[in-house]
């Protein structure tokens, strides 16, 4: 069989505010099924490491023990190419929404570039991700479940959008057809997708030259950023095209400045 067109070592699952231990030992034990092993927890909001994770984690101890902490997504996601948000709720304001399936079949294409990473950010039990949450994402994704019992357990979430992610890495093993993409927009690229890191930092500059300019209230914000964040995450700029837009935000500041 050819090698398969990506690695899982590039998907990482990102798990905010978790609350019961046993979830996480849970969520552990479906990586490790499906062959993944990059886990971050987001300001969880229990111990780690208890006798009910560790029973629960069935043999993932290793992942349990080596699972990263951080204290904002932010920083679990900052290196990631492509943020999923799994969202079972619907939103005031649409964003791209995939099912686990078809987020599987885009990931031969997503990361055909070694230095890939898609981050798989999972919400607390009882509450899911904030709006502000997914507003960092460059796509939601939806399990459709039954509509009259649609809440699943975290372990199970996890599971699902794992298994999917996994036959598509088989699948991509397996001879391609001719026409296969090799990349997000069915060419080699010339620069590498923007990762989240860079996104948020020309977020931070877009913001204060509309404020700047007076274009942008922070008092009446209208939705504004949310919907420019749309926009450009689903646009999904490359490195050098985000150098590009803040070099045209810079040069409106010194306008500003007079200089």
């Amino acid at each position: 069989m050819p090698r398969p067109a990506f690695s899982l070592d590039q998907l990482r699952i990102v798990l905010i505010g978790t609350s019961h231990p046993g979830n996480i030992g849970a969520v552990c034990r479906a990586m490790k099924n499906m062959g993944l092993g990059d886990l971050a927890l987001v300001a969880p909001r229990c111990e780690i490491q208890t006798s009910d994770s560790i029973a629960r984690a069935s043999g993932a101890d290793a992942l349990l023990i080596g699972a990263r902490r951080h204290e904002t997504l932010e920083a679990a996601v900052a290196d990631a190419t492509l943020v999923v948000g799994a969202s079972a709720r619907s939103r005031t304001l649409p964003w791209p929404m995939i099912t686990p399936r078809a987020l599987g079949e885009s990931l031969p294409a997503e990361l055909a570039d070694p230095q890939g990473r898609v981050a798989l950010v999972f919400g607390r039990e009882d509450s899911g991700l904030t709006n502000a949450e997914l507003q960092h994402c460059h796509r939601h994704v939806h399990i459709p479940t039954n509509p009259d019992f649609s809440s699943l357990n975290l372990a199970a979430a996890v599971q699902v959008v794992a298994y999917e992610c996994r036959q598509a890495w088989l699948d991509s093993g397996e001879p391609a057809g001719a026409g296969s993409e090799t990349a997000p927009f069915g060419i080699d690229w010339d620069h590498p997708p923007a990762s989240h890191d860079d996104l948020e930092r020309y977020f931070a500059h877009l913001e204060r030259v509309l404020i700047a300019t007076g274009f942008h209230d922070p008092q009446r914000p209208r939705q504004l950023m949310a919907r420019l964040r749309r926009l450009y995450l689903r646009a999904r700029p490359d490195t050098q095209e985000i150098s590009i837009l803040r070099g045209i935000l810079s040069a409106v500041e010194k306008r500003i400045d007079g200089r």
